[in-house]
Order: structure tokens, then sequence, then C-alpha cells
């Protein structure tokens, strides 16, 4: 493919909402093409392969070294749990909040029955559909997700599958509830998987982050108290899984940061409903 085929994101502006979701799904694409990938995100790589960005630059500002085997872990763990459910629900709607640039509707190939919506600000779902479409089984929703309308567009008469990913620390906590009672309200059943960062992490944001994460907390079962539906299934660090690095000093270091509090900063939840 030509720099000409290419489509053009050079638009996007650098330290963007959208720039950090390019920087997610490179780091993706990173591990995928390594002799050794753990989350082998082959949709990622034809991604970025079709998107004129400055790459190189992308590349000095998020090097791939441990970030994209932080990335993959992260996104295995979720994956693995989405495929378990959709195996078991093959009629299921999923609905992917805050999907960013994410390729998991394609890396899943979810059952035919599934009808699957990501969800995300109206700014980044444009970017999006620069490089997919909307078709049967698949729709992108541009909404913020605290925004009560578009629930209204999610069939209710089907199990749900509801992914979270890098998403509720960035809201604050009476946002955080609402919207958590507004889905367990849309649908009869489900899961929710999504990703909890601890109290520190918003004390840190203030200190290196400009303060934009909002909310954390100590214990992911802590949501069981907020709603009756609530119950909790399973976590688990997001490093968990460091022994399949292949890199022997970012799996030690993993492996290390395990052993200690740090193993427990960021964690990944699945709760039913």
């Amino acid at each position: 493919m030509t720099r000409a085929d290419k489509i053009d994101f050079s638009a996007v502006r650098w330290g963007s909402v959208e720039w950090t979701n390019l920087g997610t799904l490179y780091l993706r694409a990173c591990d995928s093409r390594s002799p050794r990938p753990i989350l082998g995100d082959v949709a990622a790589a034809d991604a970025v392969n079709r998107i004129d960005y400055d790459w190189a630059r992308m590349h000095r500002a998020v090097p791939p070294g441990l970030n994209r085997w932080l990335v993959a872990l992260r996104a295995v763990r979720l994956d693995t749990w989405s495929t378990g459910f959709l195996r078991d629900h093959p009629d299921a709607a999923v609905l992917h909040l805050g999907c960013g640039m994410d390729t998991r509707a394609f890396r899943l190939h979810p059952p035919h029955g599934v009808r699957w919506f990501d969800v995300d600000q109206p700014n980044v779902i444009e970017l999006r559909r620069k490089l997919y479409d909307d078709h049967d089984g698949y729709r992108m929703i541009g909404s913020s997700v605290t925004d009560p309308d578009w629930l209204e567009e999610i069939p209710a008469d089907r199990p749900a599958l509801i992914i979270a990913e890098g998403l509720l620390m960035y809201l604050r906590e009476p946002q955080v509830r609402t919207l958590l009672q507004r889905l367990t309200d849309r649908f009869t059943g489900g899961e929710l998987l999504f990703d909890t960062l601890s109290p520190l992490g918003p004390r840190l944001s203030k200190i290196f982050r400009k303060g934009i994460v909002t909310w954390g907390v100590r214990d992911g079962r802590e949501l069981e108290s907020w709603n009756p539906r609530l119950r909790f299934l399973e976590g688990a660090s997001a490093l968990a899984g460091s022994e399949r690095i292949p890199d022997t000093t970012p799996r030690l270091l993993c492996r290390l940061l395990c052993a200690t509090p740090a193993g427990k900063y960021d964690v990944l939840n699945r709760f039913a409903f």
C-alpha cells in the first residue's frame, strides 16, 4: 500500500484523546508484529498499516518496550472473559464503552447472532469511521457514555456483555454509580468487565497528569454495595500473566511489581448482574 492509498490521520492533534487512542492501537500492533506476541492483534496491525500518520514520532513518544506487553496483557484478559461469555450467549448484545480505536469487535470474531456496539465520544467515532463501517451486527455510536439517551438505541431483550476498558477512572464517582445503575436497569442480565485504579490513582494524576484520573477504589467488590444486582465474579491484576512476556527484563520487572502493592494498583474486574 502506497502512502497515497492510506487514510490521512494527520489532523489528529498530538497529545489529544484521539492521539492516545492511536498510541494504544500502535502498541497492540507492535505486539502483533513481535516474534512471540501475547495478544496477536492482527486487526490492529492492519489498521496501523492503513493509516497515514507519523508513527516514527509515536514510537519515540510511546516506546513499545514494556508498554506493548502491558497493553497486551490487559487486553488478553478481557478478551478471554469476553470470549467465554459469547460462547455461552451467542445472541448477546455487546457494549464496548470508551472503545477508542480498539479492534476487539474484529479480533474476537463474535458469533453471527451477536449485536456489537462500539460507543465513544463523537469525535472518536468520527475517526473510527475513517477505518470501519457499520454493518449487520456491528454499529458505532458517537456519544458520551454519561449521556442517558444513547442507551435507548441498544436492544434490551438480549443478554448483555458490557466492556469498559480504561474508562471508569476518568469519570467521577457519582457518574460511575449512575452509569452502572442505568446499565443494570436496561438489561435483564449479563456481565460487566472493567478496570479500576486504586485511590492512589487520582492523587498521582493531580501531580503527573493534570488531574484527568478522577475515581479510584480500594477493592472492586465495593461496587456490590452500590447496586444490589452487581455480583463480583473475579478480579486480576493488570500485570497478571506476565510470565508470557518473552523479554527477560520486563518479565522480571512485572513479576517483582506483582509481589508489591503496585500489583494491586490497576485491577481488572468481572461482575455479573
